[in-house]
């Protein structure tokens, strides 16, 4: 008689990447704010590991650019700089306009995934959850991108999606009503898919960048 073969168990992350999955998602959710220094036993005593993969973990952050090492005194928390903000807006910006454009003649599909993800963030602003408003601002965002079919700049823009979750955290919790604005603008794309104006959705769409840039300077 034949027994059925168990399925394999998932395997769990090692201490190392449990550890750098913490210290990331506490980077970009500004648990640890730009300039902060933190100790190697104090993110093994968060993380619920030792030290040994701490350090490993610290040096992917530091291949990624999100923390500088310092021997013997930790990890300093590299603070967004005024040249990451524009850089970050002039990629979005030339990504998402030409995205915005080449998906125009399938809008009426698009817009029913963009009103989900922008029903989430009324939720999440609703129940004062920042976190998972970023996250479907980013989803927002990301879904015209990917709509657009170009593999390789949505590839490029998800890269960039670390630092724009970093900033965004900010943004959001730094400067009052940015949240109102941000789901006011979304509407108003959205809105601007119902016609047939290319010219009035590509510049909500360039509008919404510029503005995000504006505040993104101002928290500097």
């Amino acid at each position: 008689m034949t027994h059925p073969t168990a399925s394999p168990r998932a395997t769990a992350p090692s201490a190392a990447e449990r550890a750098y999955r913490h210290l990331k998602r506490a980077i970009l959710e500004q648990v640890y704010p730009g300039g902060s220094l933190i100790s190697e036993g104090e993110i093994a005593e968060a993380a619920g590991v030792s030290r040994t993969p701490v350090r490993e973990a610290l040096l992917r952050l530091e291949a990624e650019g999100l923390v500088a090492l310092y021997p013997k005194r930790g990890a300093l928390i590299r603070p967004v700089s005024a040249r990451e903000i524009a850089d970050v807006i002039e990629a979005r910006r030339l990504v998402e306009l030409h995205a915005a454009e080449r998906v125009w003649p399938r809008r009426a599909e698009l817009k029913g995934d963009l009103a989900r993800w922008l029903t989430e963030m009324r939720q999440a602003h609703a129940a004062g959850d920042v976190t998972a408003l970023m996250a479907a601002d980013r989803a927002f965002h990301a879904t015209v991108v990917e709509a657009a079919g170009n593999e390789i700049l949505a590839e490029l823009y998800h890269r960039l999606r670390d630092r724009q979750l970093r900033m965004g955290e900010a943004s959001f919790r730094l400067s009052p009503g940015w949240a109102d604005v941000v789901l006011a603008e979304h509407a108003g794309q959205l809105a601007a898919l119902d016609g047939d104006d290319l010219r009035a959705w590509l510049d909500a769409v360039g509008a919404h960048v510029d503005k995000a840039a504006t505040v993104l300077r101002r928290l500097r």
